[in-house]
């Protein structure tokens, strides 16, 4: 797990040396025990490095032997071991013992054409000298983060927006971004909130000369083909043999490593596995409340007590407001979702102990974890409506606002400048790519490819990474992904029952209560505090002059947005959630770029939010 960052100038021009080490810098935190660049004419690629494989000899960039071609990665490629081996026996030579090296043999022997034998989660660049060609990649499903910026003169990559801020790239908002924004609570990639950086998409690889880009994709989710449903029998030893082989494969280390657990199915199915291929303990961790509604601490201790773990447990205070800077400038974009600040807490608890962790992410997008894709399937009619129909209906239960309630928050410049795009647009596509998967199949589709690189896959990375810990996720295993979409989508949701299949395969050894559990959220109650103890502070961030100065909303549609939630005639948590992360983001990167995470007092922000009670506004 590393940060890598790039700049190329095709017109060769020279270059401020310290340009690499600013970008460095500011992505620290991502690989705090090693730093490198390789410098050539007009550019550099270079990697901060966390050391989790071949500690003494994992420096990179790895360079050929010749000194033309340079390779940097950020994450894992977990079949090291074995694409190793097969280029031994075809008699090439290894210097170390680390993954990042296989890249660059494979790249000696094959170019760039060797994707599709990875398994894994990365980030690579590699630059050849010999054609004078630059190459970026992302994973299959985007879990690790790489952004890119081509003005036709120069290109700039990095794993988190900064570096390439920091590259001196104008700094101006993208309304089309923020317009998808507020239906998704989130930026859909392949746009970012910044004009003119973008997110390489996943499953994609690029290729950057002096004549310019070219964008070609080596994974696609949409191609896998359904199968007809087996027997529930064979579904399920097929469900647990492919965890088994995600899970064996991503305890390759050479560091301490435990997992997550929150006593869901999730992690719950990781934490089984892994015990059974660990002669110690595994070293566990979780996080808890003392409001029982958001409280999972009794559940992940019952299972540490089950599968005999090393379990360690905090409970941790759930005001976290001042938590909020520092998660928004990690994420580099504003995100409606405040789990990220619970997961920061739990990444701190965890890096105490270790250096890499297993989750259970990926496991609901692919296997129809959540409530809703069962409550919604549940509707009469549902598999009757047409295509128009289902995406809309389907796009109406998931968005935050509809197009036309967006549209009364603007201020005439954003009305203006986004006249013509509606979100529904983003759905319809993605439905559009997978005519072939039935309805579930298309929904999980859709999330796996939006919700998953656009929010839920950030979240498992920047956190741990904030903290320089490393997360790793077996059911986004490449075997477990065909899987999903070869499987039905009757047997993953069926009426009132999501993860139908799925429970069936794993009960035996979690046991009924524990598979059947409902699903909880890993959250805090803010909704509740912008009525009571944040309302003068929702008022004074929302309302303030520097926000209002910006011009984008109508301050008289924020005031009663507030009003309405404050009297409790809506409830408007998700939306003053996505507005504060807005303006937040707004003073830590429009206003000016921040190096390093500020605290609400930096940003002019009131810091007392939580201390004592209010006397409320009208």
């Amino acid at each position: 797990m590393c940060g890598i960052y790039g700049f190329l100038d095709r017109r060769r021009r020279a270059i401020d040396p310290a340009l690499a080490q600013r970008m460095d810098q500011v992505i620290r935190h991502r690989g705090p025990d090693d730093c490198g660049a390789f410098h050539f004419a007009g550019g550099f690629i270079g990697n901060r490095r966390l050391s989790i494989i071949d500690l003494e000899h994992g420096h990179q960039p790895f360079i050929s032997q010749d000194g033309k071609i340079a390779v940097v990665q950020n994450g894992e490629i977990y079949n090291y071991i074995e694409l190793r081996a097969e280029l031994e026996a075809q008699g090439v030579c290894f210097e170390s013992q680390s993954d990042t090296e296989v890249l660059l043999r494979l790249y000696e022997r094959h170019g760039i054409q060797f994707l599709d034998r990875l398994n894994g989660m990365f980030c690579f660049a590699v630059f050849d000298g010999r054609t004078d060609e630059l190459f970026v990649a992302r994973d299959r499903l985007g879990v690790k983060p790489l952004y890119v910026y081509d003005d036709g003169e120069t290109f700039i990559f990095g794993s988190e927006i900064k570096t390439i801020l920091l590259a001196g790239v104008p700094r101006q908002i993208d309304h089309e971004a923020l317009h998808h924004y507020f239906s998704f609570l989130f930026v859909p990639p392949p746009l970012t909130m910044f004009r003119g950086i973008r997110h390489l998409p996943p499953g994609h690889w690029m290729k950057v000369t002096s004549a310019g880009a070219e964008l070609h994709k080596w994974f696609d989710l949409a191609a896998i083909e359904p199968r007809p449903a087996p027997a529930i029998a064979e579904w399920g030893a097929t469900f647990r043999n492919l965890l088994h082989e995600g899970v064996r494969l991503r305890m390759r280390s050479d560091v301490p490593f435990g997992a997550f657990l929150s006593g869901g199915l999730d992690s719950s199915s990781v934490v089984y596995m892994m015990r059974g291929m660990s002669d110690h303990p595994v070293l566990t961790f979780s996080i808890g409340f003392d409001d029982p509604r958001f409280d999972e601490s009794p559940f992940s201790a019952e299972v540490a007590a089950m599968f005999g773990t090393d379990h360690t447990l905090e409970k941790v205070d759930p005001d976290m407001v001042e938590l909020w800077p520092t998660v928004v400038w990690h994420c580099d974009q504003p995100h409606s979702d405040v789990s990220y600040m619970p997961m920061y807490r739990l990444s701190e608890l965890a890096v105490r102990r270790v250096k890499m962790v297993l989750t259970g992410d990926g496991g609901d997008e692919l296997f129809g974890g959540y409530q809703r894709y069962a409550d919604f399937f549940d509707q009469p009619g549902v598999n009757e409506w047409n295509d128009a129909e289902f995406a809309g209906r389907y796009h109406e239960a998931m968005a935050l606002l509809s197009e036309d309630a967006k549209r009364t928050y603007y201020a005439s410049s954003v009305a203006s400048s986004t006249q013509g795009i509606d979100s529904i647009s983003v759905t319809r596509g993605l439905f559009a790519q997978v005519p072939h998967q039935d309805r579930i199949n298309q929904a999980l589709y859709l999330d796996s490819t939006l919700l998953l690189a656009g929010n839920n896959l950030i979240k498992p990375d920047r956190m741990p990474m904030a903290v320089s810990l490393e997360a790793r996720d077996p059911f986004l295993d490449p075997g477990l992904i065909r899987f999903a979409f070869e499987t039905p989508g009757a047997f993953k949701v069926r009426p009132g029952t999501p993860r139908w299949a799925y429970k069936q395969a794993v009960e035996p050894f979690l046991g009924a209560e524990l598979t059947h559990r409902k699903k909880q959220m890993f959250t805090v109650p803010i909704g509740e505090w912008f009525k009571d103890r944040l309302k003068d502070w929702t008022y004074d961030v929302l309302l303030d002059e520097r926000t209002l100065g910006r011009g984008l909303f109508r301050p008289e549609a924020i005031r009663q947005m507030l009003d309405d939630h404050m009297a409790e005639k809506a409830n408007h948590t998700r939306l003053i959630r996505s507005f504060v992360a807005l303006e937040l983001w707004h003073r830590m990167f429009i206003d000016e770029v921040r190096e390093s995470p500020p605290t609400l007092a930096d940003l002019g922000l009131p810091t007392s939010a939580m201390k004592s009670g209010t006397a409320g506004r009208s």
